[in-house]
């Protein structure tokens, strides 16, 4: 009995095992089925990210590791790309206005292309009125730098103890002038060579009486560019006192490209205009071409001189200058002046590689004169091609914020993108604007630093209307003076405010402001009116942990990208005064 028992006791676990098999095991398939499936989801390209942290990806969705925000589906229109391209939506396109052209072929003849300069004093009428004895400065007969004086004026008193000497013998000597009037002779020249007139010289004699302060007059006329000394200086002979510029001649000064060289010789006649007299014309001749070339710039300086006996151009003015284009030889390939983001020596345009696919690539060209609005390109496109006409400052922000190459960030990696790089970029980029024009970037400023509060505030509303405000403002300052790499920076300027304000949500609001700091930052570096000190700071963890910069007028931090969630997260990086 008892063998037969364990013979019914094997047979049952022999059973159960076979029934088991056959349903968990089939289970334990349908598992590995499932769990294949899920894996072919996965290498279908479904990804999530993070919305405030891009370069997270996970296969399956969950938080953030990060900030612990909600996983998204990840976009993944970019796979493929160029170091160098960049994919827009056809939304984003039409929200940013971006159009494109096709590249085409100007029209053969004569043509006439715009050069900018400056107006500046003739230094050849520019004069030194100096001290022609030792003495000390009693008064001066000017008051102010700018002011006119006439050939003759009084310029200033001075006492001078030699002076005194010479004048006890010349009275001595006018006495012994029939008996010595060799001496008499060498007295009065004496007198002379310290620049008195004989008509000074005949009043001491007959008046008999030593003068103990005498009168510097004006050799010439114009203004007064400089006043060199004060009240009380004690001076010696040959010490400047003043600087007068003779205005009714002035130079135009123009940087001129190595290309458009050719287009210039000395005795040329230019016509030449300026937005402060938009009727006027006035007509240089050039004097001098400059026999060396700028190797940082690779321009050289031509200079003109122009008549200006009714003072109408004053030094600093910015001018332009028409200069007639010999006919074109062959196909001369153009594009419009909008396409054109210029940086530092680098001219560069976006591509469109496929006019079916809103793929846009960054290239850089090399361009020629400018004619009707128009740029000629001497190299980096090819007829046909299409390339962004307008909202190209918008294609390049969005270059920027995905870290490929860019205006600003040739390398296109988001690491170069930080603190240190952009302040070597801007220590070596020039801008030069009127004085109008550093006016009204001061208000564009005002109004940047109140958006800045209301980031900090996380004030989705107010940072709109701001930003509204500070692009009607800047839209108002491209049309004043300023040279091309400035017009590029405050255009930009104007571009990033506008996008800024078409964004109602914080998240893009706050992004927008990466770039739109970027910019006020280095045009603030550029500016020389500023009436107020400025603190450049920095958030490491700020634009997806590639960090980002702002300005504030405390040196106290209050971090704009995350106002209370990290509001003391930043540092003072630099100051501009």
């Amino acid at each position: 009995m008892k063998k037969e028992n364990i013979i019914y006791v094997g047979i049952a676990v022999v059973v159960g095992l076979l029934v088991g098999y056959l349903i968990f095991g089939g289970n334990a398939g349908t598992t590995a089925t499932d769990e294949h499936d899920h894996s072919t989801e996965i290498a279908s390209g479904e990804m999530w990210t993070c919305s405030m942290h891009p370069q997270i990806m996970q296969p399956e969705p969950g938080s953030c590791p990060i900030c612990g925000m909600d996983l998204i589906p990840a976009d993944n229109g970019g796979e493929g790309l160029a170091v160098n391209q960049i994919k827009m939506t056809e939304n984003a396109m039409v929200l940013a206005g971006v159009e494109t052209v096709r590249v085409g072929a100007g029209v053969d003849g004569e043509d006439h292309i715009k050069i900018s300069g400056k107006v500046a004093v003739n230094q050849e009428s520019d004069a030194v009125q100096s001290a022609y004895f030792d003495g000390r400065i009693e008064s001066i007969g000017v008051n102010f730098e700018g002011e006119e004086v006439r050939k003759g004026q009084k310029l200033a008193t001075i006492y001078a103890p030699a002076l005194v000497s010479a004048q006890q013998e010349l009275l001595t000597a006018a006495n012994l002038k029939e008996s010595q009037p060799q001496l008499y002779k060498a007295v009065r020249s004496k007198l002379k060579l310290w620049k008195l007139s004989d008509s000074q010289i005949d009043q001491i004699e007959s008046s008999g009486r030593v003068q103990e302060n005498f009168t510097v007059y004006a050799n010439v006329r114009g203004a007064v560019s400089e006043i060199l000394v004060e009240e009380g200086d004690y001076i010696k002979t040959g010490s400047p006192l003043v600087k007068v510029a003779d205005l009714s001649s002035v130079w135009v000064i123009f940087d001129v490209y190595e290309n458009q060289l050719s287009l210039f010789e000395k005795g040329q006649t230019l016509n030449v205009t300026t937005t402060s007299y938009p009727n006027e014309k006035f007509t240089a001749k050039v004097s001098f071409v400059a026999p060396t070339l700028n190797k940082q710039t690779r321009t050289l300086e031509v200079r003109a001189e122009l008549d200006n006996k009714k003072g109408m151009l004053k030094p600093g003015m910015f001018v332009q200058a028409e200069v007639e284009v010999a006919k074109q030889e062959g196909e001369v390939l153009i594009i419009p002046e909008t396409a054109v983001l210029w940086t530092g020596k680098r001219s560069l345009v976006y591509v469109q590689p496929d006019p079916n696919n809103s793929t846009f690539e960054m290239r850089e060209v090399e361009l020629g004169n400018l004619m009707n609005n128009s740029y000629m390109v001497n190299s980096g496109l090819q007829s046909g091609e299409m390339i962004v006409a307008k909202g190209t400052f918008t294609v390049d922000a969005a270059a920027q914020l995905q870290g490929k190459k860019s205006m600003m960030n040739q390398e296109g990696e988001a690491g170069e993108m930080g603190h240190d790089a952009h302040y070597e970029m801007g220590g070596a980029m020039k801008m030069e604007f009127s004085q109008e024009a550093e006016v009204k970037f001061s208000e564009v400023l005002k109004v940047y630093l109140d958006l800045k509060d209301a980031l900090v505030a996380s004030d989705q509303e107010q940072t709109q209307t701001l930003a509204q405000k500070g692009a009607g403002i800047a839209a108002t300052i491209t049309g004043l003076q300023m040279d091309d790499m400035g017009k590029s920076h405050i255009s930009q300027l104007a571009e990033q405010l506008k996008e800024m304000a078409s964004k109602e949500d914080l998240e893009g609001q706050r992004g927008d402001f990466v770039l739109l700091s970027r910019n006020m930052i280095q045009i603030g570096q550029q500016m020389k009116g500023l009436d107020t000190k400025l603190y450049v700071q920095h958030c490491p963890m700020a634009n997806s942990d590639n960090g980002a910069n702002w300005l504030s007028l405390e040196e106290e931090i209050r971090n704009p990208y995350y106002g209370d969630a990290m509001l003391k997260c930043g540092s003072v990086v630099q100051t501009i005064n």
